[in-house]
């Protein structure tokens, strides 16, 4: 029986249902719409599903609270042609099914294109308009609200793809209503370097409206001072990169960027990355609303075993099991 009905019915019965309403548990419909508050990808964390031993992505929902997750790595199949890893078709296999998994659970998905190794959409589609039907096809498979180009390697090196990047995510905003994009890219200890730089400046120009320019604050080669306060100045210098491209004022262009740090012990002797130094980017995040707080991965939050060492398993320093997610999983913007 419906309130609507009950309504008509009685006053006694509406308010007794009003009353079980306040004191009872959500309703799995009312569980889910409050599981997608967020916008999608403002708090996903990395889960590369071929790497690691990835956890089943409903177990790190429910341990961590984590209600998102940027699932890695779409890549070309050696055209400009997207499927996972380059090899897992988009449609009827484990990916798919996870995805479906993660959504009936409540939660969402966001895609992520690139990654450092592999062949890439963005060098293997030979013009903007194909590249742009490509993460149109990958859109179109999972009904995504957020896309993220991880543009790293060589694919960023190159001015020429560049340029392609930016002008297709500009047909894919146009096409598709609300999707989030998010950039995702390396930096230096002060902000971008200079392909970084450009391709903020490109995107810019091109008139491409990215909902979140975001560093990846690790494997600088060199830097000094905690891992989270060194993120905290690489995410200033993007910043004021966005701020002078597009226009922005500062406040705007916080909004227009976001953090995407590594758990544990990075590639780097001297770097490692604390749930402490997770606690600073936390809160430099939520002062400024950055549009993205995220990490790599998931598939390394949690401790490693005896006689493993940090990878693509663990962390590599002493901590709880999704103690990173779980940090994430509290940011909203």
């Amino acid at each position: 029986m419906t309130a609507r009905t009950l309504l008509r019915s009685s006053a006694t019965l509406l308010l007794a249902l009003s009353l079980a309403q306040i004191t009872s548990p959500a309703t799995p419909a009312t569980a889910a719409t409050a599981l997608s508050a967020d916008p999608v990808g403002l708090n996903a964390p990395y889960e590369y599903l071929g790497w690691g031993s990835p956890q089943t992505p409903t177990d790190v929902m429910a341990a961590s609270g984590v209600k998102q997750l940027t699932l890695a790595f779409m890549l070309s199949d050696g055209g400009c042609n997207p499927k996972w890893d380059g090899t897992r078709a988009l449609a009827g296999g484990s990916d798919q099914s996870a995805i479906n998994s993660i959504r009936a659970a409540g939660g969402d998905v966001v895609v992520s294109f690139g990654g450092w190794s592999g062949n890439k959409l963005g060098e293997k589609c030979s013009s903007a308009g194909a590249l742009a039907g490509a993460y149109q096809k990958v859109i179109d498979a999972y009904r995504l609200k957020a896309i993220d180009i991880d543009i790293e390697n060589t694919e960023v090196a190159s001015a020429t793809v560049r340029q392609r990047v930016v002008s297709a995510l500009k047909t894919v905003k146009a096409n598709n209503a609300g999707l989030k994009v998010y950039v995702t890219f390396g930096t230096t200890p002060t902000g971008p370097d200079s392909d970084g730089a450009d391709l903020v400046k490109r995107g810019a120009a091109t008139g491409t409206a990215v909902d979140g320019w975001t560093i990846m604050p690790f494997d600088f080669g060199s830097h000094s001072g905690s891992m989270g306060s060194v993120t905290t100045k690489a995410a200033d210098g993007l910043k004021s990169v966005v701020a002078g491209a597009y226009g922005y004022d500062s406040a705007t262009a916080y909004r227009h960027i976001g953090i995407s740090s590594m758990n544990g012990h990075t590639d780097e002797a001297d770097e490692s990355v604390s749930t402490g130094d997770f606690t600073t980017m936390f809160n430099y995040a939520t002062t400024h609303h950055l549009a993205r707080f995220t990490f790599w991965a998931v598939n390394r939050d949690r401790q490693c075993g005896s006689g493993e060492s940090a990878g693509d398993t663990c962390s590599g320093i002493t901590q709880s099991s999704y103690a990173f997610s779980k940090i994430i999983a509290k940011y909203h913007g």
